[in-house]
């Protein structure tokens, strides 16, 4: 399953109103641990998908939200729920890092 691209114009949609706990990475193609990162995020969405949406933001394309929530370092990765930004990581990690962050919204 391959992670969907939110923008500026879906990004309240489909992350901010979203049923399900939302994991949403900020991303540059030109950030080598964005690559690294993306196939760890790929998987708990794949392995999480009954209780998180796995989603991901490109900063060069989409300035408006990076703004917004002041990324000045890629990758950045929120989790939001109920609308609102519950956790904040910058930098990539191992799957079992996010796991064990995110473990209150993946029971």
């Amino acid at each position: 399953m391959l992670r969907k691209d939110v923008t500026d114009a879906s990004f309240d949609a489909d992350v901010l109103k979203s049923a399900k706990p939302v994991v949403v990475e900020f991303w540059a193609d030109w950030a080598g641990p964005c690559t690294r990162l993306s196939s760890v995020l790929e998987q708990l969405g794949v392995e999480y998908a009954n209780k998180i949406e796995v989603v991901k933001v490109n900063v060069d394309e989409n300035p408006e939200t990076a703004g917004a929530f002041g990324i000045s370092s890629v990758p950045s990765v929120f989790l939001f729920k109920d609308g609102e930004r519950r956790i904040s990581v910058i930098g990539a990690g191992a799957k079992q890092y996010f796991e064990r962050g995110f473990a209150d919204y993946l029971r």
